[in-house]
């Protein structure tokens, strides 16, 4: 097979009517909820997962009805509401609690369904046990590939190589699937220029999840409604603090700096790696910052230190998502900034439009991969490229300390009127991808729904099932 890309043989093309045979590089969430749907679709897959163990970030995580509903469609949003708390108010202060705002929108009379937020690693867990442990590989870190008109070639850090039909890189925001992707087209002279460039870090932010507090000192503990809290610091404190009250009598908190507006004092902030023994004085710094609950210090001192993360807040939209049998999910190829809450859910979102791509994949061939990650790509590219630019906008609103983001935080809170709102939610709610091989998810909500695009596989099974029956009539 020829190192790199993928090019003319005289060999005959490979043409089989068994469903390809994916590799996925990366257990995150994209590519668990990818696996999840490819086992019911009954095409063959792998993971491979280059950490030992996941240690999934202790952060805070909202999920919409825009993924809701393939999540039910997989029997996993049941499991879900035993760990979430629906959101439907978020409160905006001042650093010193003064208010600034508040939205509180009904999701579920519009949508069918409440915002839910919880921590991170419970829906991770909930989709790892999801998976055949079989199909999931540990420890098993991706050093390159080869690919052309016959296959796609694995070549992994123990010295070991594995062959497949197509390669999903679900890797993450550094991911190695697409740095050697993107370093073969770069020598076929094939890369667009705007994915050269390197992400953007506008902001850094420390997080964690309290352990079980005690209701009676903090009573919002008890409402089955989560409590969302923005802290926004004046023009001095480039700081947003926020927390959540999450089921378990338990508290997620974010600490997140404007880098822009960071002064020399933040400079150990900015740069320094994140572990146990750098904490102390970081945490130290900011500890005295205000929350309905007391003191951010409190929530600190309440926190196992392990679980205490520090994360860049970077973004960047690819233009290359596919090229020959590889595909990029998720972070992979578009990074959101969490301000939105989305870039979970538009990882999800792709892996249920992959998935039915991949389904579309009869016979197997090359040609027909090659135009169902194109495929792929097309139904997805200007929908996540929308949800970026909202993920930028709320980013300002929510983090931004500039003289003209504190202005426009005062317009959205105090003068956009609530019929807005209430129209916005039900634009950005109508979208809400399926599995097309599978029984829908149950219809919910008042609004209408984007229309999803049908199975061309089933459509042509149909088809030739109805002139077959035609035909034996005459």
């Amino acid at each position: 097979m020829p190192s790199g890309g993928y090019k003319a043989s005289d060999l005959p093309p490979l043409v089989t009517d068994k469903p390809p045979n994916v590799l996925i590089v990366g257990a995150g969430l994209a590519g668990l909820v990818l696996g999840i749907y490819l086992e019911e679709a009954g095409i063959p897959y792998q993971i491979f997962e280059r950490a030992a163990e996941i240690k999934p970030l202790g952060a805070i995580m909202c999920l919409t009805s825009n993924i809701l509903p393939a999540l039910e469609q997989i029997r996993v949003y049941e499991d879900l509401l035993k760990f979430s708390k629906p959101c439907r108010r978020s409160t905006f202060y001042t650093g010193d609690l003064k208010l600034i705002g508040s939205s509180a929108l009904k999701d579920e009379e519009i949508t069918g369904y409440d915002r839910l937020l919880f921590a991170r690693p419970e829906l991770y867990d909930l989709l790892f046990s999801r998976i055949p442990s079989h199909k999931i590989h540990m420890s098993k870190k991706v050093l390159s590939f080869q690919q052309n008109h016959e296959g796609v070639m694995l070549r992994f850090s123990d010295n070991t190589t594995l062959h497949g039909d197509i390669l999903v890189g679900a890797d993450g925001a550094h991911s190695s699937v697409r740095q050697h992707l993107y370093k073969t087209m770069g020598q076929q002279g094939l890369l667009p220029k705007a994915d050269n460039k390197n992400m953007n870090k506008g902001y850094i932010s420390l997080l964690g999840t309290t352990g079980p507090l005690d209701p009676v000192k903090y009573p919002t503990l008890s409402d089955p409604a989560c409590e969302s809290n923005f802290m926004i610091g004046d023009g001095s404190t480039p700081y947003t603090w926020v927390t959540f009250t999450v089921p378990g009598n338990r508290i997620c908190w974010n600490v997140i700096v404007q880098l822009a507006l960071a002064g020399v004092e933040d400079d150990q902030f900015k740069t320094s790696d994140w572990v146990p023994q750098q904490n102390k004085k970081m945490l130290d710094s900011i500890r005295h910052f205000k929350t309905p609950y007391g003191i951010m210090g409190d929530l600190f001192d309440e926190s196992p230190i392990e679980g205490i993360s520090k994360v860049y807040y970077e973004d960047m939209l690819f233009e290359t998502w596919n090229h020959g049998r590889t595909v990029l999910i998720g972070d992979a190829a578009h990074k959101l900034l969490p301000s939105t809450g989305q870039g979970a859910v538009n990882a999800m979102q792709d892996a249920v439009i992959l998935a039915n791509c991949l389904y579309d994949i009869k016979p197997t061939s090359f040609e027909n991969i090659k135009f169902a990650l194109q495929e792929y790509r097309d139904q997805r590219f200007d929908l996540v490229k929308a949800q970026y630019s909202s993920s930028q906008f709320m980013a300002k609103l929510q983090y931004g300390h500039t003289f003209f983001e504190r202005i426009l935080r005062h317009c959205i809170f105090n003068w956009l009127p609530k019929t807005m709102q209430m129209w916005q939610l039900a634009k950005e709610s109508a979208y809400r991808p399926q599995a097309n091989f599978m029984p829908e998810a149950p219809r919910r909500g008042s609004i209408p729904i984007t229309k999803q695009k049908p199975s061309r596989r089933i459509q042509e099974e149909q088809a030739k099932k109805a002139a077959a029956t035609a035909a034996a009539a005459i």
